[in-house]
């Protein structure tokens, strides 16, 4: 023990001379604001809300403005994020008749008043409110107010689990991710490049077979499997997971899909995009597709298979591999909520707009 009036260079924390903050000991706050700004201006700018149903165009188009403040203490690895953020949006809208002439063309705003850590499991309360309040202003509005407000929410979650990541200190921390003791940056590099092939030379990889696919063997990836049957046709299911105006209609969202091999698709109003591998018309669905949420170069594999046991009854397998298990914001529901979609944002709704239930 040291004597009285000494330090005990155990439990003394000195100063390093290089400054560095060794495992977060000490308390460091990285200031998000700006961060959030850019995060939030990426989620919420031009999403597309309503494109033609019920004869509506309503579109968000850019964050206004983001106040408040925003940060993330660090000790010891835990992150402990705050922020009280006012939020502003603007939006545009259009109504047209059944000859598709315009009838109004309206702009609006969107405030959130209250995006704070302390409410960091409820959804922030929204107002919405426009320029013109007439009959067709006012449908507008509700339009927006029913539609518009979930996708609000679900952008706002998706911040907010960001945030209680680490945000911006997330990105920081793995930076300053040292190799071990006494390797240095040549020897690191020196390994990377004995991991690349050399010129001409062949890497094994394992391809797919057009009926068949690998199985999950990849660190970080993951597979959904799923049954759902269906009262109706597999022509008809196949049908309408092909058919973009369709598909319009049981999400409720914009979607541009291709019916050739090799065709590109985007759904969801762009939110997952991709190719198809393989079509036979009833029988297999075989795609691949990227979330835009993903980190870059990521894109999985969609397989469905139509069983028509019985006239009538259409039982379809989904098969989708390759999923990462976390998304570039460093949230670890991705697996999670892709089979939610499935589950209650396409098969669900099909049966409910199509009457398919069994």
């Amino acid at each position: 023990m040291a004597k009285y009036g000494e330090g005990d260079k155990r439990w003394i924390v000195e100063d390093r001379p290089d400054g560095a903050n060794v495992h977060n000991w000490h308390w460091a706050e990285t200031d998000c604001l700006e961060w959030s700004r850019s995060l939030l201006s990426n989620l919420l700018s031009n999403l597309v809300i309503l494109d033609g149903e019920g004869n509506l165009f309503i579109k968000i188009k850019k964050i206004e403005k983001v106040d408040g403040e925003a940060y993330v203490n660090v000790r010891k690895g835990k992150n402990i994020p705050g922020y009280e953020l006012n939020v502003s949006l603007s939006w545009e809208g259009e109504a047209k008749d059944s000859d598709g002439k315009s009838l109004l063309k309206v702009d609006g705003s969107v405030e959130i008043p209250y995006i704070s850590d302390e409410n960091a499991d409820e959804d922030p309360e929204i107002k919405v409110t426009i320029k013109d309040e007439g009959p067709v202003g006012k449908r507008l509005k509700e339009a927006m107010v029913a539609k518009g407000k979930p996708v609000i929410e679900e952008k706002i979650r998706i911040y907010v689990q960001s945030m209680a990541k680490g945000g911006p200190a997330k990105d920081e921390l793995e930076a300053k991710k040292v190799a071990p003791k006494g390797q240095s940056t040549a020897v690191k590099e020196a390994e990377a490049d004995s991991a690349t092939p050399a010129a001409g030379e062949k890497k094994e990889v394992k391809k797919e077979s057009s009926k068949g696919f690998k199985k999950e063997t990849n660190k970080g990836f993951k597979t959904i499997s799923m049954t759902e049957k269906f009262s109706c046709r597999a022509r008809d299911m196949y049908e309408i997971l092909m058919d973009e105006n369709r598909w319009k209609g049981f999400t409720q969202s914009n979607a541009r899909i291709s019916k050739e091999l090799g065709g590109e698709f985007s759904i969801f109003d762009g939110s997952v995009t991709g190719t198809n591998v393989e079509l036979q018309e009833g029988k297999i669905i075989v795609q691949k597709w990227r979330f835009g949420s993903w980190p870059d170069g990521i894109v999985s594999t969609v397989r469905l298979t139509f069983d028509e046991p019985e006239p009538g009854l259409t039982v379809i397998q989904l098969l989708h591999t390759d999923i990462p298990e976390e998304d570039r914001y460093g949230n670890a529901t991705v697996v999670e909520n892709t089979e939610r979609g499935w589950r209650d944002l396409i098969f669900h709704r099909i049966r409910a707009v199509f009457g398919f239930g069994i």
